[in-house]
């Protein structure tokens, strides 16, 4: 990280109104520059403990390169992608394996899954790394742009022919994701490269705030309140407010100049 720059974090996740059980998990991970939001599927006990199972994975499998960088690892390095990014990548398609492997031995708990988002500063910059439909967005000089493409049988359609702004509002299967993890035994994690500029902020969020929430409202809360816990937790009331139909988790990291 740059010299003079500091990252402030904040976390939050909420029930919603309609669901009685929480799936959701995030994590923050400041030792290792790592910042996580998961969102389980999979029932009432499942998705909760696959969400968790792909922190917790993640954070031991971080932990253990950081303390031995000549650990041998369980997947190839992509030689197209430098060292912190394979490390990323290696971590998520292991926590997937343990996901996917952990459903095949309890009944109970077959078609257990999670989406995944991230944020891992390295390098000098930032890696996003997502699978499902879990978002990252980042906040720049008072406008929100979208860092992720949601691995959804909706976005297939939307990339594969013109859907007018109706028939988006109507498709049937708008929950259906076609990519998470513990789905298969392998995964394929999409990951892009950023340098943030001081005050900007990055939101990673499951499909509980950005489902409800609008673009344009997710906009004017993070103008509105300069504060990110608070700004976090403004986005959580505002999904509850638009009908609250899904867990909602926000992690907020923005890049600040200071001591």
């Amino acid at each position: 990280m740059a010299a003079g720059v500091r990252i402030e974090v904040a976390g939050e996740t909420n029930v919603g109104r309609k669901r009685n059980h929480n799936e959701d998990n995030f994590a923050l991970m400041p030792e290792y520059g790592l910042y996580v939001v998961a969102d389980g599927m999979g029932g009432h006990a499942s998705g909760e403990v696959a969400s968790k199972l792909a922190i917790d994975s993640l954070h031991e499998f971080l932990r253990e390169t950081a303390d031995d960088p000549e650990r041998t690892w369980p997947y190839k390095m992509d030689r197209s992608k430098g060292y912190e990014e394979n490390r990323l990548i290696t971590g998520v398609k292991l926590a997937n394996l343990r996901i996917y492997e952990a459903a095949q031995r309890d009944g109970k708990k077959r078609g257990m899954g999670t989406t995944y988002v991230s944020l891992f500063a390295a390098e000098d910059g930032v890696f996003i790394a997502h699978v499902g439909d879990s978002r990252c967005y980042r906040f720049r000089a008072g406008r929100l742009e979208p860092m992720t493409e949601d691995h959804s049988l909706l976005n297939d359609y939307i990339k594969m022919k013109r859907l007018t702004p109706e028939e988006i509002e109507n498709f049937p299967h708008k929950n259906v994701i076609v990519r998470a993890l513990g789905m298969k035994d392998t995964v394929k994690v999409d990951t892009r490269y950023e340098q943030p500029q001081p005050m900007d902020t990055f939101l990673l969020c499951s499909d509980g705030l950005s489902g409800p929430v609008p673009d344009d409202q997710i906009t004017e809360i993070l103008r509105t309140h300069g504060d990110i816990k608070v700004a976090g937790s403004k986005l959580i009331e505002r999904a509850n407010e638009n009908g609250g139909p899904d867990n909602i988790t926000v992690v907020l990291v923005r890049w600040t100049t200071g001591d």
